[in-house]
């Protein structure tokens, strides 16, 4: 491992989880939410993340794990591990209340009705969107570290698609918080803190890195991130885009995402 790609990946994982605390700010700025950008966004988003997860990261990790092991055995381990990535975000994803799925997104809209109106049951909501929002994001770090640490160009790439998807997941936060206290700046620091799993997902991968030396250690994570993020983008990157939009807009969002990251990854 090159330390300067390691300082520059938990940088990118630091940017990602922060971009809830940008969320958080637009709640309080913007006017109105514009529906169609945000559609639009989230699908490129997941187009990013699809992409890079079966074109980048899963050839990355059949290649390690086939230095080890003949060509049949190491597509198999390649996918077991990566059926494990998608497995081990879902079982997170249980962990979650429904009711307080952050899936959930809130619109700005929701600050127009006027003065806020201070109660526990609404600040309950409003801290456990964070906690919930927090457990999803551990994950999405690992994987932007993971990434990171490999190829900083594919790190970067998926960087901006979390962050993008982490702004509405912001304002999720700081809207009933907002509501529930009347305070900007508790539903902005409640919002900025939901992000600050990321990084601790980064240092997670840091550990494993760390304490496996093994080669093929890397290949077997590489495919676990594979499925982390593809669980992410089928889980929450492409309801939330129809959420906001209509589907043709997400549609159109998901294939520019797959273009541009395509041609970007082979120029570069």
């Amino acid at each position: 491992m090159e330390w300067t790609n390691i300082y520059l990946a938990f940088g990118l994982t630091l940017f990602a989880g922060l971009a809830t605390a940008i969320g958080g700010g637009i709640a309080f700025f913007a006017k109105r939410t514009n529906t169609t950008f945000l559609s639009y966004s989230l699908g490129f988003s997941a187009g990013v993340m699809i992409y890079i997860s079966f074109t980048e990261i899963l050839g990355e990790a059949n290649i390690i794990i086939g230095r080890q092991y003949t060509e049949n055995a190491s597509a198999w381990l390649t996918f077991i591990f990566f059926i494990v990535g998608v497995f081990l975000t879902a079982l997170i994803d249980k962990m979650v209340p429904s009711r307080e799925n952050p899936h959930e997104m809130r619109s700005l809209e929701q600050m127009d009705n006027g003065r806020p109106c201070r109660g526990k049951k609404l600040l309950r909501v409003g801290i456990i969107t964070a906690v919930a929002i927090a457990i999803h994001n551990f994950p999405e770090g690992i994987a932007t570290f993971m990434a990171g640490v490999s190829d900083i160009t594919v790190g970067i790439s998926i960087a901006i698609a979390i962050a993008i998807h982490n702004i509405p997941e912001g304002i999720a936060v700081s809207v009933p918080v907002y509501y529930a206290t009347g305070s900007r700046k508790k539903a902005f620091w409640w919002a900025a803190l939901s992000g600050l799993s990321e990084p601790l997902g980064a240092f997670f991968g840091y550990f494993i890195l760390s304490f496996f030396h093994n080669q093929i250690i890397l290949g077997y994570v590489f495919a676990v991130v594979a499925g982390i993020m593809i669980y992410i983008s089928f889980d929450e990157l492409l309801p939330a885009a129809h959420q906001y939009g209509k589907h043709h807009t997400t549609i159109y969002g998901l294939i520019s995402g797959i273009i541009v990251i395509g041609i970007s990854l082979m120029l570069l």
